[in-house]
């Protein structure tokens, strides 16, 4: 197969609110979208840039157009893999190779991951950083999401989880620490979780310093995210953590997530999939890897001002893959 060829754009999509971590805050989603077209068919994927790895828009453009120029490095997916590292850039443009060969081939890209239907899931809700009376009044407006996801920040997690759950007591609760919390502060935190009757807590401690949880009787599970990017990065810490958080942008794309999620299921871990604040066309992708997943978290079209159309749906509490007019 010869290189398509090849086009990418950055694109900005307002938020309807400020998006709120431990690391910051945004008000708009800053995504990169290339699209491949071999001259009968054109295929798209979309990647998010992530400062926390080092990654900017323009960087990863550059990255982009730098394999386009490479004889074969778009010929096939094997091929881009040996040329770019996991990460934004080449996520994108192996997601838009799946979507080319789906269409090429004229069946869809599920069926050629080996997935026999693709349904809708529940996805969580994020609740952004906040003071814990202002988290739980966006706990109580998001009475249409039976699965929320607090993001975390460190002192006065305690009383943010008390706070959502008591505004919330129907709700299943997880939350995202984004690497925010202390050794001293991981015991009482979990302890305080559990008591708020949280499913899981996202890597509560810094990527690197995951041997804090050696020996630690986990009271709620705990969920690796920066901490594993790869296949590779299980080795290191499958011992120290009861799941892992895959996404796309770290990865790489959706061939080397899907090979994670078949490595972490058989190391034992249970899975998420997540993905960062960006459009419909970021999440279909991962829609395909998010099923049958324990916790899936792909609400980033959800908080966008305004999305790509066609889109994912939110129907009865289930998120939807969008038709295979814009992935797949």
């Amino acid at each position: 197969m010869s290189s398509p060829a090849l086009s990418v754009a950055i694109e900005r999509f307002p938020l309807k609110v400020p998006f709120v971590i431990a690391r910051g805050a945004k008000t708009e989603a800053v995504v990169v979208r290339v699209t491949l077209n071999d001259g009968a068919y054109a295929g798209q994927g979309e990647c998010t840039p992530y400062a926390r790895y080092g990654e900017t828009p323009e960087g990863v453009v550059a990255a982009i157009e730098t394999a386009g120029r490479i004889p074969g490095a778009l010929a096939s997916r094997e091929a881009l893999s040996a040329v770019l590292p996991a990460g934004a850039a080449r996520n994108a443009l192996d997601c838009a190779l799946w979507d080319l060969e789906a269409k090429a081939a004229g069946i869809s890209a599920h069926e050629r991951a080996g997935v026999q239907s693709i349904g809708g899931v529940e996805t969580c809700y994020t609740l952004s950083l906040d003071a814990p009376e202002a988290m739980a009044r966006a706990a109580e407006a998001a009475r249409a999401h039976k699965l929320l996801k607090l993001k975390l920040g460190g002192a006065g997690d305690m009383d943010r989880m008390a706070a959502v759950r008591q505004a919330r007591p129907d709700a299943r609760l997880v939350a995202d620490a984004n690497e925010a919390w202390s050794e001293d502060m991981l015991g009482p935190f979990l302890a305080s979780a559990m008591a708020s009757d949280f499913e899981l807590i996202e890597q509560p401690l810094p990527a690197g310093a995951d041997d804090m949880l050696d020996g630690l009787m986990h009271s709620v599970p705990v969920c690796a995210d920066e901490s594993v990017h790869t296949r590779a990065d299980l080795a290191a810490i499958a011992h120290r953590y009861a799941a892992v958080n895959i996404k796309l942008d770290k990865a790489g794309g959706l061939t080397e997530a899907l090979a994670l999620r078949d490595a972490a299921r058989a190391a034992g871990l249970q899975v998420m999939v997540g993905s960062m604040v960006a459009t419909s066309l970021a999440v279909a992708p991962a829609l395909l890897l998010a099923q049958g997943a324990d916790w899936v978290d792909l609400d980033g079209p959800l908080l966008l001002a305004s999305d790509r159309a066609p889109a994912v749906r939110l129907e009865g509490g289930l998120l939807y893959p969008a038709p295979r007019e814009l992935w797949g």
